[in-house]
């Protein structure tokens, strides 16, 4: 991760005691979350695993996939550490630990969890692919979700809105993300499209978009077109070195 994202990272703590789509969000923010984690328990089993949380942020997803998920142990980790910092007090007794450090050199041995997950992270990295193969190498599994590269409407909120440009956001085409799988020596699985409602966006439009979102899920091309992430699992072949 860059420096001046790094620092927008921080900046949204210290402004809102969290980030804008965690902390006092918006009724489009709760309903893309919620989306956001039932995609997450419905691709993977987390009971009773080690659970590595690239890119945790604030925590506040860390502990509701704790709470959900009921995994053994989960490690957070993310390079904003004012973010780290406000994640820490949040863990009420849970079996949840952080740090700071990249996800692009994670400080790990091989095969240290069950399962990595990289919920949102990879868009906003310099090195997109090495932390894709960082995540590989220290987890048996990995679930990725990420924002839908084939959305045009998600393309343009990217160069248009002040949010996004300020955090360096780059959403990723599927199928550049399933070659770095397959040139990283792991297979793919489960590839599917989620969600329909913007973070950010009007609570009309919000209330709007969830109604539709089932139907819209289950229409192939539309759902490639229109839907606000892509979801896959990574298994990595044991028998190439990463």
């Amino acid at each position: 991760m860059v420096d001046d994202t790094v620092s927008a990272f921080n900046e949204d703590v210290e402004r809102n005691k969290g980030y804008l789509y965690t902390t006092h969000a918006r009724l489009s923010s709760r309903l893309a979350n919620e989306r956001l984690t039932e995609a997450a328990l419905r691709a993977v089993s987390f009971r009773d695993k080690s659970v590595l949380d690239v890119g945790c942020g604030d925590g506040a997803s860390t502990v509701e996939l704790m709470d959900q998920a009921h995994p053994a142990s989960i490690v957070g980790i993310d390079f904003a550490s004012e973010a780290v910092k406000l994640a820490q007090g949040r863990t009420g007794g849970r079996a949840i630990t952080y740090q700071v450090c990249s996800a692009e050199s994670l400080p790990f041995p091989d095969g240290s969890f069950d399962v990595a997950l990289l919920r949102g992270v990879l868009h906003h990295l310099n090195d997109a692919r090495q932390a894709l193969k960082e995540a590989m190498r220290v987890a048996r599994q990995v679930l990725v979700i990420e924002p839908n590269g084939y959305n045009p409407v998600l393309k343009a909120i990217e160069k248009l809105s002040p949010y996004h440009r300020k955090h360096q956001e780059k959403s990723f085409a599927p199928l550049t993300l399933a070659r770095w799988v397959r040139e990283l020596g792991g297979s793919l699985s489960g590839g599917s499209y989620a969600g329909l409602v913007p973070f950010f966006c009007p609570d009309p439009a919000a209330r709007a978009l969830k109604a539709i979102e089932p139907v819209v899920e289950k229409i192939p091309v539309v759902r490639e077109l229109s839907c606000a992430v892509y979801v896959f699992v990574v298994n990595r072949n044991s028998s190439v070195g990463l």
